[in-house]
């Protein structure tokens, strides 16, 4: 076996130069020694971007007194990123999941990247364990790769292998993998999860998240046979069926028997269910998320949450008006895979109603999140042509095919009772039903 060139996290940090751009992995493949490490050389760089997707943790060189000198462009915020956003040195890059490393590479090359391994097994070979969502491509890309060695990292199978000689430096690390706490579902949770699990077949192929809404989703599954997974995101709630053998994929058309994903993230009971399980195949990001791939699983189900949708069928899944919450991730590619796929269904969850602050009282009230329009600035994630199937707790609202007309009608249907007639009328007073279409024009005209 090849030896292995191996640092500390200060030596890597002195490998960054100015106007360097530094990538790091995906959630739980983000590379935390170094990035622990990384405000050490403040006092001699200068313009430096760091990349990342999701990251778990908030670092020294985040703080604001380092804006100057550090900047962080980011394919999906977390919270300790919107507040740098707020800081004025950090960018969100707008991406449909499967696109974000050939996209972003079109654009940038790496100068290092920097991610999270498994320990190197006795062939030379180390596994990138939680995730190949991009990290691979950027890998290839880069000038300098470091990748930190940690035998609490599971060993997983796929686009995951790597040798040791295609690594140029490897920091030995002890952490733990990082874990989400579990979300409790709540009644409002349970009534959603109810209803799409009525839909959902022995034999269907599913994609979903973590929060309360898909965890009441896996909860009312396990009545279900033969489900098969092929999801960008393998959660606790997956394993879980798994486990009990609800999950077996035997009925795939595409990796039949193999569950599919490109990055893994959740408690310890997940990552002993991946560690060295052949069944699990962690695959690269723009190949398990390009919509195409997905179509050609038969009875493809998407499950997914968004924060604001209008009565056309708009759906606002990452931004609070115009501030970015999160990132599109792969909400688009999956719900067009979904569709695309023989028998295929697409979900979109959300609550019928959520407690927001009134600017002028400064008190919270409750507001629907099925609206007339969106939030002004908000982002379209899923544009109405697109959107499947709408579930509150008030029930589910099919929109396949529909006319906008019907889509008023139905999405009302599922809105929060209180809200209802104001929003019939809204509907008719903006003419998104209705209205003499001739007038309107003479006016604007």
């Amino acid at each position: 076996m090849e030896s292995m060139n191996i640092i500390t996290p200060e030596e890597a940090v002195n490998l960054v130069k100015s106007n360097d751009e530094i990538v790091t992995g995906l959630g739980c493949s983000e590379g935390r020694s170094f990035m622990e490490s990384l405000h050490l050389v403040a006092d001699k760089v200068e313009n430096v971007s760091v990349t990342n997707c999701l990251p778990m943790n908030k670092f020294d060189f985040m703080e604001e007194k380092y804006k100057d000198v550090f900047f962080i462009n980011g394919w999906f915020y977390s919270p300790a990123v919107r507040a740098l956003h707020r800081n004025g040195n950090a960018s969100f890059i707008p991406n449909n999941l499967h696109f974000a490393a050939t996209k972003r590479l079109a654009h940038k090359q790496p100068s290092i990247y920097v991610g999270a391994c498994s320990a190197v097994d006795k062939h030379g070979f180390v596994s990138l364990s939680m995730g190949n969502t991009y990290e691979k491509r950027m890998m290839d890309a880069a000038d300098i790769v470091i990748l930190e060695t940690n035998k609490k990292f599971p060993r997983t199978f796929g686009d995951v292998d790597v040798h040791v000689s295609d690594v140029d430096y490897f920091i030995e690390a002890d952490y733990e993998v990082p874990e989400l706490p579990h979300v409790e579902s709540n009644e409002k949770d349970k009534k959603i999860g109810q209803y799409i699990a009525d839909y959902i077949q022995d034999g269907d192929n599913l994609q979903f998240g973590i929060g309360g809404i898909p965890n009441a989703v896996a909860a009312a599954l396990y009545d279900k046979k033969n489900l098969g997974i092929h999801t960008e995101m393998l959660t606790s709630e997956i394993a879980k069926l798994a486990q009990a053998g609800v999950i077996n994929g035997s009925k795939k058309t595409l990796h039949k028997g193999k569950i599919v994903t490109t990055f893994i993230m959740g408690n310890q009971l997940l990552y002993d269910f991946v560690d060295d399980n052949p069944s699990v195949m962690v695959l690269d990001g723009n190949y398990v998320n390009h919509p195409s791939i997905i179509a050609q699983n038969d009875n493809q189900v998407s499950i997914n949450t968004t924060l604001e949708i209008d009565l056309t069928g708009q759906c606002a899944s990452e931004s609070i008006g115009p501030i970015q919450y999160s990132g599109t991730g792969g909400q688009a590619d999956t719900a067009r895979g979904a569709q695309d796929a023989k028998n295929g269904k697409s979900f979109i969850a959300l609550y019928s109603t959520a407690m927001i602050r009134n600017k002028e009282t400064g008190e919270r009230e409750e507001r629907s999140k099925i609206v007339p329009f969106l939030t002004p600035g908000a982002v379209v994630s899923l544009q109405r042509n697109d959107v499947d199937h709408v579930v509150t707790e008030y029930g589910v609202a099919e929109l396949r095919g529909t006319t906008v007309n019907e889509r008023v009608e139905r999405l009302i249907a599922i809105a929060h009772p209180k809200f209802r007639n104001e929003l019939w009328q809204q509907a008719k007073e903006l003419n998104i039903i209705g209205g003499d279409l001739d007038a309107i024009y003479a006016e604007q005209r």
